[in-house]
């Protein structure tokens, strides 16, 4: 287990007790790193590499494990296929993806879990709760949607040494007012996909950003066909990778990490 310990902090302000940056709100402690910032060298020969959970071929598979910082998602099911470094998991942290995480052991214990070292909360607890009025009266199927289970990630990330974060809402806002120029029908979150894009994005400004295992497809909760638009616009931008299962990554024209990343001590 690491000797650093995550400091869980209030949702509105960053652990030195300024607003957070770029919408991501920090828990580590002072004077603590991310590993993508203490792995060195010139920022753009690094590649924070986005996993979904879908099929990721062989050679794919081989570039992620190159990778100088790996996010990863939920229950990490694509993780049999692409093994390797993990140094962020993004999880559903409402609703019942994010009790059932919480309530297996076995999540617990997957590899991917126990090598991150910190845990992404991509719903932002005081947006689900103003939604919860609202979604209550137009989706009653959806009644426990809202159900906020951040307490229990930080406290799981507190427990096992990681660092836990909240995606701000003005992440979650900004990809709905990107996902609007291309036409969603009626939805009622982005996906955590989408918003951990948009956080990557902004988080690392100056980093290549790359994805694999996205098929873009899922519960009618999320604009899926609209989302694959706006990922499809960043790739033609020059903003995203998009990595195909086949694809051998030494000659994709980005920049992976010549050594791996390292957790702060």
């Amino acid at each position: 287990m690491r000797s650093r310990r995550a400091v869980v902090q209030s949702p509105s302000t960053a652990s030195n007790g300024r607003k957070p940056r770029n919408g991501i709100r920090h828990t580590r402690r002072r004077g603590e790193q991310t590993a993508l910032a203490r792995s060195g060298g010139p920022a753009l020969q690094q590649t924070v590499m986005i996993v979904g959970n879908g099929p990721i071929g062989a050679l794919a598979a081989a570039g992620i494990a190159g990778a100088a910082y790996v996010i990863r998602f939920n229950d990490c099911r694509s993780f049999p296929e692409a093994r390797g470094r993990t140094d962020v998991v993004a999880v559903c942290n409402t609703g019942r993806p994010g009790l059932a995480m919480l309530s297996r052991p076995s999540w617990r214990r997957h590899p991917a879990i126990r090598d991150a070292s910190e845990i992404w909360s991509v719903r932002d607890p005081q947006k689900f709760a103003e939604m919860r009025g609202p979604l209550s009266a137009s989706h009653p199927d959806l009644h426990d949607f809202c159900d906020d289970h951040t307490n229990g990630f930080a406290a799981f990330a507190a427990e096992t040494g990681k660092v836990h974060r909240i995606l701000a809402r003005s992440i979650h806002e900004h990809v709905d007012a990107q996902l609007a120029a291309f036409d969603p029908p009626p939805y009622i979150v982005p996906s955590s996909g989408a918003v951990v894009i948009a956080a990557a994005l902004q988080w690392f400004p100056d980093h290549a950003v790359a994805l694999a295992g996205f098929t873009h497809q899922g519960s009618d909760c999320h604009p899926f066909s609209a989302e694959r638009r706006f990922v499809d616009a960043l790739v033609a931008a020059g903003r995203l990778h998009r990595v195909s299962p086949d694809e051998d990554l030494s000659s994709a024209g980005i920049a992976l990490a010549g050594s791996p990343a390292t957790a702060a001590g």
